[in-house]
């Protein structure tokens, strides 16, 4: 038979690479949150989940019970299949650990497949996010990485991270850029998901020395940072990177690809076109429909983007900026790589 397993039992061994975590609610479900780094292997799809509440609140649930019982009937075969291909330990979970969670856990079990079934689900882990966050701060000292658009300060980060610096990544958790045209490729995360990405990456890192992550702004594309987050954000040692403005419309052009995205790029443009001097507006219109996309990058840079970068800059007295003026990325992950081993060591 199955066994429960509490939030923090799942969490102890997820974080040691010990446990899968199995989602088995509905795609849609699945899509909107879940616990980070689980996998979905459904139920009921969303029809299937659809067409049970209906009877379920138009006739009784023991017709609803008896229509299930049909559908899964017909995709157990496959439903274990899966699961069986997963090696190690596993736990499951549906919203509340009712009844999607509990048939599926017996079923696997009686198939000789054990798997844990999360006391509580989906809501349970939803609480214990949002408790966590309450009374959460960020424990060591902050570093925070600036720089005009199109310094690469992402790729610096990701790079710092695999190298084992203790990197937040604000952007990769909202699946966003941070500005306007931030969510171009991309489809950005909701709040729920980024909340459990950002508990789940802080708690590993409150014994660092330091925390390093990029000077965002309250909001990043769908998603609003805590306030203790902003506040450390502002306490912290902040690093500017100043680099050529022809290497960062190289670095934009790469990331962005606005050949691939044209009507997202020109939506996005359309809205902070009246905040541009008319005569730049209108070039940089005019390239876009050109596709002249390194002139308008360029135009974008100097007469939108670099003053407002300018007017952060001057926010924080000198004794807490550290201006790294580099010629390309490499130069400025080894001159913060520098600056970062002196701490840590």
């Amino acid at each position: 038979m199955f066994q429960d397993i509490s939030i923090n039992e799942l969490l102890t061994l997820k974080n040691k690479n010990e446990l899968t975590v199995i989602d088995v609610r509905s795609p849609s479900e699945y899509k909107d949150a879940t616990i980070p780094g689980s996998l979905n292997i459904p139920f009921f799809n969303d029809e299937e989940r659809a067409e049970i509440g209906t009877i379920y609140k138009q006739i009784s649930p023991q017709a609803a019970k008896e229509r299930g019982l049909e559908i899964v009937s017909a995709k157990l075969p496959a439903f274990v299949k899966e699961f069986a291909q997963i090696n190690g330990q596993k736990a499951v979970f549906c919203w509340r650990g009712g009844m999607r969670s509990k048939t599926s856990a017996t079923v696997l079990s009686l198939m000789g497949i054990n798997v844990f079934r999360l006391n509580g689900g989906y809501r349970s882990y939803r609480n214990w996010v949002v408790g966590t966050l309450k009374t959460l701060e960020i424990k060591p000292e902050v570093f925070v990485l600036n720089g005009y658009t199109g310094s690469g300060k992402t790729t610096i980060l990701r790079r710092l991270n695999e190298e084992g610096f203790p990197v937040l990544d604000l952007e990769g958790m909202a699946k966003h850029r941070g500005s306007i045209f931030g969510q171009i490729g991309l489809e950005p995360n909701n709040q729920k998901t980024f909340d459990a990405l950002l508990v789940e990456n802080i708690l590993p890192f409150q014994q660092s020395p330091f925390i390093l992550f990029e000077g965002e702004s309250k909001r990043v594309g769908k998603v609003t940072l805590p306030d203790f987050v902003v506040k450390k954000k502002e306490q912290g040692l902040q690093f500017f990177i100043e680099m050529p403005i022809e290497e960062r419309i190289r670095h934009i052009l790469e990331d962005y690809q606005p050949w691939e995205h044209e009507e997202e790029c020109f939506e996005a443009f359309t809205r902070i076109k009246r905040r541009i001097h008319t005569p730049i507006a209108n070039k940089i219109e005019s390239d876009l429909k050109s596709e002249d996309y390194s002139s308008a990058v360029g135009l974008l840079l100097e007469y939108y983007y670099d003053p407002l970068y300018e007017h952060t800059a001057k926010q924080y007295p000198d004794d807490r900026k550290i201006t790294i003026n580099v010629n390309n990325i490499e130069e400025a992950i080894e001159s913060i790589r520098n600056h970062l081993s002196v701490k840590q060591n």
